[in-house]
């Protein structure tokens, strides 16, 4: 795990960027993040995001919001923050911190393995940017214990983990510190996934609150970026990937790890021989395939011969396993490069982690200022 940086430096640029790895790219060594490259001449609009470090990253996690952080860091019309966010994964890990604290490192190694460019893209670990909780502190003061309770996402979360009444208090206010985490580097875009529009919801609602309080517009609201694929169900088929649930495939799976998976999947329980007509719907194999396979023309094709019989699962799963192989095998090479440099991945964490500081700080600052508490 990265040591945190200090207190932000008042010379430091707020548009910072850091030297890129070029193990994104390719086979090289990667170079020294700590360099910061010269900011933009414009203002770009800001983009948040994250993940809970209690694991490696899977195919879910492309599909939900790599995916869409890849595209926008290729279009390079957005500031983009990406946090791992370890205060967050403790609401509800906090008697094994120290698996939160290994996969601090293993979610780094996925992150640069997937192509995100410290270059291009700001990744930090929440824990080294205290301005965050300090905002979550004073939102908490604008949102009651039953608004949070009535929140859906928060209600299916806390039903998923079988908390009932027995909910940890830092868990049940993470809607307040999500919103903290959005509102701190004044972000305008949030990639997520359908069942996270309720915690956009209450973060502008929380947004508005502050500004109204505060006479002025010192935070600005968010819009949700939605992928353009949706959910992507576990191998068994039984709700979405997850590594809790243990139906998932990470993304730097090795073949034969992706092989087993596939094997397990559910297709048409009604299936039953290959001249049988099939279901498209609800088929998980068709559900990567809609996600990983990019000849679409192709897939409809395959879709229709299913649907009408004469084409067996076994082919689909053949099909799928290449696919999904092709995808993860360079993942999987430049993680292998990456975990050789550990040095260099902490770098990529301490340098983006002082630079988010100093951008949570600026907002923090106004915030205070506004409320007439002391800045010193």
């Amino acid at each position: 795990m990265p040591s945190c940086p200090t207190s932000p430096s008042p010379s430091l640029s707020p548009y910072a960027r850091h030297a890129a790895a070029e193990t994104v790219a390719g086979t090289a060594q990667p170079r020294s993040p700590s360099s910061p490259a010269v900011g933009p001449a414009v203002e770009h609009p800001v983009v948040l995001t994250g993940d809970r470090p209690t694991g490696a990253l899977h195919l879910g996690h492309y599909v939900g919001s790599l995916a869409t952080r890849l595209a926008l860091q290729a279009e390079g019309r957005h500031r983009m923050f990406v946090l791992v966010a370890d205060t967050q994964a403790l609401t509800d890990h906090m008697r094994d911190p120290g698996r939160v604290s290994r996969c601090i490192h293993e979610v780094a190694l996925d992150y640069l393995a997937v192509g995100l460019d410290p270059a291009r893209t700001t990744m930090f670990v929440q824990s080294c940017v205290p301005e965050l909780a300090e905002l979550s502190m004073l939102m908490l003061n604008l949102v009651s214990v039953s608004r949070l309770e009535r929140n859906p996402t928060i209600r299916n979360e806390i039903r998923l983990r079988g908390f009932e009444r027995d909910v940890p208090a830092g868990f049940l206010v993470y809607p307040a510190a999500q919103a903290a985490d959005i509102a701190a580097f004044r972000a305008r875009y949030v990639p997520v996934g359908e069942d996270q529009l309720p915690m956009i919801e209450q973060t502008n609602e929380l947004v508005s609150k502050m500004n109204a309080v505060c006479g002025e517009d010192v935070l600005v609201p968010c819009e949700p970026l939605l992928s353009s694929t949706g959910r992507l169900p576990g191998v068994d088929g039984r709700g979405k990937m997850s590594k809790s649930q243990g139906n998932a495939i990470a993304l730097a799976a090795s073949p034969d790890e992706i092989r087993r998976a596939v094997q397990q999947m559910y297709t048409d329980p009604g299936h039953l021989r290959v001249p049988d007509p099939g279901r498209v719907e609800g088929n998980v194999v068709f559900s990567f395939l809609d996600a990983f396979d990019a000849d679409a023309t192709e897939l409809d094709a395959l879709k229709a011969h299913y649907r009408r019989g004469g084409l067996g699962d076994m082919a689909l799963k053949r099909r799928l396993t290449e696919r999904l192989i092709a995808f993860c095998e360079p993942i999987r090479a430049r993680r292998l490069a990456l975990e050789r440099s550990p040095d260099y991945v902490r770098d990529v964490l301490r340098t983006g982690s002082a630079a988010a500081r100093e951008e949570a700080a600026r907002t923090v600052g106004a915030v205070k200022r506004s409320l007439g508490l002391p800045v010193f």
